[in-house]
């Protein structure tokens, strides 16, 4: 019979596994390898999102049986189970993407339910793709019990004509084929070479975005962001997460006491620093709802304010993670945040420590590195990360203003219904310098899902339209993405939003100075076409896309599911 002890330890695995009445319990488990002694020890879940689905979590699964060794070692018992994931750089600009978002809300769904039903006292959450990063983390704050977050780790770059490549340079190659840049030969040879192996996208998108941003928030053991997919020190990151979470649950450390509101700030000035990914902004606002926390677009702007961006990284950039990598991650940035007072030190982290105990004993990065600029000569001296309000964004929009694009863009609208639809036109020269593409009805209800729009940004960009045409979405982007886009906006288009009543010719300015996002048409045309508007009927009516439609919220809360009230 199981040991029957109050060891605050096992308070929920004690509540499956102890006492007679837990015999059918006991027995079951003895099927998949448990002993006698390990009923007496904390379980910990580790959840895996490994798959063959896509090369960001095609290794998981080995790095999922560290993590379990890790545990097992610290006198744990892992039980490792898996999630799904989804790939973006696969289903990007097809029907399949509207199911990324969506997937979100799945792994943090399913990870809650096997953590809730098995009775597990800790958790290790492993994720590789973009949206792995927020929705392990979204279910680890539900459950709010003792948990780490490992990143799978960034892939290294792939390499044609002395030239790195990642999968941006792909979709930026297919823009130049459509410009007749390169012809087909070339084309084959950058899809060829340009994914080398496992591992998640190499530049600033969105998942090293997500990941630097967990580290930043606590919930992630130093340097973990910085590290290669398939490397030694990642498989020494997940042992050790494996067993720092058991010292976790000795203290009584949960994911609460850690993502508070000081800690979304740190991870948000991180994520400035680095010029990360516009879908930093949904996921940490998504997350921080899941953790009771009161983060809102404009907290991404009064930070934002005071906050560089120092990082010479791709897509804007010039260098990659595996790069940043080799001058030592992100710690070396965070030391300096901190010194200069752009983080809260006092943070706790999933060490134990305060985040000032942690960064102590940080070196600065080599004197003769160029990718990490000095704080007092930035790239560009406030956030990338502009949120922006005005007649077509009543609840906000997001855009990705780096600076290399100019800060305000006026011009002709050029009016789309669909992702697929806009792609077609910039490849058939439809777009011209002075348009603002704009994308609708693919926002979280209208798409529903709302898609990442890299494949239109990308063939722009490889038309060589980077800094003479605008886009402007109620979807979204991937990290991937660089040029003068806004996204996010809200209301979107299906529920009513005034990005439903543009037409083509009308003036639209994006103004990342004031902060404004306007459609120069008056009021009285305005609510003249609001009168013949009506909403689209849905796209889906049954299955998951139906019922996430129903549920998800405005993209300028998170695009969450479950704040019901």
């Amino acid at each position: 019979m199981a040991n029957s002890g109050s060891d605050k330890t096992r308070h929920f695995s004690s509540l499956v596994v102890d006492g007679m009445e837990r015999a059918p319990s006991r027995a079951m488990l003895h099927a998949v390898g448990f002993t006698n002694e390990d009923f007496k020890k904390p379980q910990i879940g580790i959840a895996s999102t490994w798959s063959m689905v896509t090369p960001c979590n095609m290794h998981i699964n080995k790095l999922a049986d560290d993590a379990a060794r890790g545990v097992n070692q610290a006198n744990g018992k892992a039980v490792i189970f898996n999630t799904i994931t989804i790939s973006d750089g696969i289903s990007m600009g097809t029907e399949g993407m509207k199911y990324s978002l969506v997937s979100r809300e799945v792994i943090a769904d399913s990870i809650e339910t096997v953590v809730g039903c098995q009775g597990f006292d800790g958790i290790v959450a492993i994720g590789g793709c973009d949206k792995n990063m927020p929705g392990c983390m979204i279910a680890l704050s539900r459950l709010n019990r003792p948990a780490i977050f490992v990143y799978g780790g960034t892939i290294l770059p792939g390499c044609h004509k002395d030239k790195k490549l990642d999968v941006v340079s792909v979709f930026e190659a297919v823009g130049a084929r459509a410009n007749d840049k390169i012809d087909d030969a070339e084309l084959a040879a950058i899809e060829a070479k340009a994914i080398p192996g496992a591992g998640s996208c190499g530049g600033m998108y969105t998942a090293n975005t997500m990941a630097s941003a967990i580290e930043a928030l606590g919930m992630s053991l130093p340097n973990s962001s910085a590290q290669a997919a398939v490397s030694e020190d990642k498989r020494l990151d997940c042992e050790r997460a494996g067993a720092a979470v058991l010292e976790l649950l000795k203290k009584g450390i949960k994911p609460h006491d850690i993502m508070t509101k000081e800690a979304f700030e740190n991870a948000i000035t991180v994520v400035i620093a680095l010029g990360g990914s516009t879908n930093a902004v949904l996921h940490l606002l998504a997350m921080a709802n899941a953790a009771g926390v009161d983060l809102t677009l404009d907290d991404f702007t009064r930070i934002g304010k005071h906050v560089p961006m120092v990082a010479d990284l791709k897509p804007s950039g010039r260098y990659s993670m595996a790069e940043l990598i080799e001058i030592g991650g992100i710690q070396p940035l965070m030391k300096e945040l901190l010194d200069r007072g752009l983080l809260h030190g006092d943070c706790l982290t999933v060490t134990g420590k305060t985040l000032a105990e942690n960064l102590a004993e940080v070196k600065p990065y080599p004197e003769d590195q160029d990718m990490i600029k000095p704080l007092d000569q930035p790239i560009k001296k406030d956030s990338h990360l502009v949120v922006l309000y005005g007649n077509l964004a009543a609840e906000g929009a997001v855009a990705k203003i780096t600076g290399k694009e100019g800060l305000v863009f006026t011009g002709k609208a050029k009016v789309f219904d669909a992702e697929e639809q806009a792609l077609h036109a910039i490849l058939n020269g439809d777009i011209v310098k002075g348009d603002v593409i704009v994308i609708r009805y693919e926002g979280p209800k209208g798409g529903p899902g709302m898609r990442e729009m890299l494949s239109p940004t990308s063939a722009v960009m490889g038309k060589g339209l980077g800094k003479d045409v605008a886009l402007i979405t109620d979807g979204r982007f991937s990290g991937g993405t660089h040029g003068f886009v806004v996204g996010h906006i809200t209301p979107e288009a299906y529920t009513g939003g005034a990005l439903a009543i543009v037409q083509n010719g009308d003036e639209i300015t994006i103004d990342a100075e004031n902060n404004q996002l306007t459609l120069h048409v008056n009021e009285h045309e305005i609510a003249r076409r609001f009168e013949k508007w009506k909403q689209p009927a849905p796209r889906y009516t049954r299955g998951v896309l139906a019922k996430y439609a129903k549920l998800v919220s405005s993209a300028s809360k998170g695009a969450v599911t479950d704040n019901l009230d």
